[in-house]
């Protein structure tokens, strides 16, 4: 197996104050961006180099070459889009490999439009999950569906290639018929149907977890749209896991599990969705997924046991292999084993843990978790084990995640394909109005400090501001005891609910006041 050649890195100190402004600057190389055009583009290598050679879909792991997966092919399609905007991977090669892959899941065994987990990358057919498992899987289908409409929307040129492509994928997605699989006459949304084991699985997809994107496509179908009331009796009504309110290390999680969850659960159906648009009567998307990684992350630090090595730059916990197989690792259960997917893929929501995680698991690590597709599955520093394979569905979020906080490209295609904004509007979800001041962050209970990171391709802090209403607003850095530092902006009028202000000033301790006529509103800063 190949190993990258570790980079030689060099740090560029900068100690110059730059004026706040709300518009990106032009990108510039950085110590930072570099680890993450590394890590992306070596991950992107299992769903392109790695491929199956007959369909062109992702194996389930390295280990099982011919069984490829359904949804971790959708992660991997979009992870495809991601090489083509950065230009790792030709535009017309893309399109040409997306060609393949949809003529094969035409062919390939599918139960009333739903694919099955796995198939057989040769023939198409069914590669049983399990005993009963053998059928359609609805949310594998919402997986791989969703990284499709992304290859759509994205691919939207002239050329005859694309526009056969997009026609492929519509025929694709028009044919699933989700309304099948909530048919029982219960009202309910299930997860799997096959035709010799029918419902024996029965397995109501209900919430809260990774599988909300599937609802958003089963209600957004121009063809075989459920009813917006199976989304609520199933998903919230009937569910034991959906209403949360506890606390949890100081912060309150409104829905799932304890914790939430493992971590994958803030990034499979995120993918194409941002969550910063993303409310419903129940639940502010953004900040639920911003508690789940805070509280992974402070578990981590300063809750697990010593013995487990945990440590700011080594941390994060999901579903992963580990030395006793495979579980869904979280705070609520945690045998010390740290998927590097977890914090990598949190990068929208935590840059700076993210940022620390993956320079330590990388410079600490070496080539015992860094390989020629990325970082290995997991590991646990106590049990001194190292998985040497590599999984579709924490490769490819890794990827889509990095990109969506470096350029919110995946998120921005989401926003622009109709069948998902209908699905959202048909669940109530729509974009909030954020209250003045900073109120996308969530600092911590225990200390009421944020930790900000230079964003790696502008080399510069971008600090979120929420303002309502038409007065103008003024913003200053300051020290922690008031004193002036810098002003980012002075009486300006903002037409954003949520506006980024970029600036460049030393790293260290820093209050920041935004004044909006007579309401003041500040907010401790660590600048790192």
């Amino acid at each position: 197996m190949n190993r990258v050649c570790w980079l030689v890195l060099f740090l560029v100190f900068s100690s110059h104050f730059s004026k706040g402004q709300t518009s990106s600057p032009a990108p510039k190389l950085t110590e930072a961006s570099e680890y993450l055009d590394v890590v992306q583009r070596h991950t992107l290598r299992y769903f392109w180099n790695g491929a199956h050679p007959v369909s062109g879909l992702a194996p389930e792991r390295t280990a099982t070459p011919n069984i490829v997966t359904s949804g971790g092919s959708g992660m991997g399609i979009m992870a495809i889009v991601v090489g083509v905007h950065r230009g790792w991977i030709p535009r017309a090669n893309a399109v040409q490999r997306l060609l393949k892959m949809t003529a094969f899941l035409g062919k390939a065994e599918r139960f009333h439009g739903a694919w099955s987990h796995w198939l057989d990358g040769k023939t198409g057919q069914v590669v049983p999950f399990g005993a009963n498992d053998n059928g359609g899987d609805l949310v594998e289908t919402a997986y791989l569906m969703n990284g499709l409409l992304v290859a759509r929307q994205y691919f939207n040129g002239p050329d005859p290639t694309e526009k056969s492509l997009r026609t492929a994928i519509t025929k694709l997605w028009e044919s699933v018929e989700w309304d099948w699989y909530a048919s029982r006459g219960d009202g309910k949304l299930y997860w799997h149907w096959s035709p010799d084991k029918s419902w024996t699985m029965n397995m109501p997809i209900t919430g809260y977890n990774e599988c909300l994107i599937t609802y958003v496509l089963a209600l957004g179908s121009p063809t075989h749209a459920i009813k917006p009331e199976v989304y609520q009796t199933t998903w919230k009504k009937t569910s034991k896991h959906f209403l949360n309110g506890k606390k949890y290390l100081g912060y309150t999680v409104p829905v799932g599990f304890d914790y939430v969850g493992p971590l994958f659960f803030a990034h499979y159906s995120y993918l194409s969705l941002d969550p910063r648009r993303m409310q419903d009567e129940t639940v502010n998307y953004w900040h639920l997924n911003l508690t789940q990684t805070l509280l992974n992350y402070k578990h981590c630090v300063e809750k697990a046991p010593k013995e487990y090595g945990y440590a700011p730059d080594n941390w994060g916990l999901t579903a992963s292999d580990d030395y006793n197989f495979y579980d869904a690792h979280n705070p609520a259960n945690d045998n010390g084993t740290i998927s590097p997917t977890a914090a990598l893929s949190s990068f929208p929501y935590t840059p700076y843990y993210a940022w620390r995680a993956l320079r330590g698991f990388y410079l600490r690590k070496g080539n015992r978790l860094f390989g020629e597709y990325g970082f290995y599955d997991a590991f646990n520093d106590s049990k001194d084990w190292y998985s040497n394979q590599f999984l579709a569905i924490d490769q490819g979020p890794i990827v889509v995640m990095m990109e969506n906080y470096r350029s919110g490209l995946i998120w921005k295609q989401g926003e622009k394909i109709p069948e998902l904004q209908t699905g959202l509007a048909k669940m109530k979800i729509s974009v909030p109005e954020y209250p003045t001041g900073f109120a996308t962050y969530l600092p911590d209970p225990d200390k009421p400090v944020v930790e900000l990171f230079k964003h790696p391709d502008y080399d510069q802090y971008q600090l979120e501001i929420t303002v309502t209403g038409t007065d103008l607003v003024s913003l200053d850095l300051q020290t922690p005891a008031g004193k002036p530092v810098l002003e980012l902006l002075k009486n300006k009028a903002l037409s954003e609910n949520v506006s980024k202000v970029a600036f460049t000033v030393p790293v260290g301790s820093y209050r920041v006041l935004l004044r909006q006529g007579s309401a003041k509103h500040t907010l401790q800063v660590e600048l790192r």
